[in-house]
């Protein structure tokens, strides 16, 4: 496959955990950075990954409501869990969709097809530790 880049960027992490993670080109985004489990303020990759798929499904879910002559008014919250692996950690990520203007089935069909251009939906579809639901209620119980 041909990669046409329409956009380009470089970020870096170099402190780790505890510190900076920065937009190299393409932005002037610097975010503190810290360990989830320690009450310090800062973001961590947990945070990060669940704003980068309820940015990006949500998005793509507008440009959708869009084409459809619909107003933007899908909602992505996604909850993410760390736990235990060996070796290390992993996460687990529950993504809830509400997209509230629309009868049930269309909600499904606008999220199933927006499942497939949403570039990070892409990149975790396989995972087992990925769910995308639609829901008329966010439930993080």
């Amino acid at each position: 496959m041909v990669e046409k880049v329409l956009y380009q960027t470089v970020v870096e992490n170099k402190e780790g955990i505890q510190g900076h993670a920065k937009v190299i080109t393409g932005g002037d985004l610097d975010v503190l950075t810290s360990n989830p489990v320690h009450d310090t303020p800062g973001t961590n990759p947990e945070q990060l990954i669940g704003l980068a798929l309820a940015t990006c499904l949500n998005a793509t879910i507008e440009a959708e409501e869009k084409r459809r002559g619909l107003s933007h008014q899908s909602v992505v919250r996604v909850g993410i869990k760390m736990g235990f692996d060996n070796p290390g950690f992993q996460f687990w990520l529950d993504a809830q969709v509400k997209i509230p203007q629309v009868s049930h089935d269309e909600a499904v069909a606008i999220l199933e097809k927006c499942e497939k251009r949403c570039p990070v939906a892409k990149l975790l579809q396989n995972s087992d530790n990925v769910k995308v639901n639609l829901v008329d209620d966010f439930d993080f119980n």
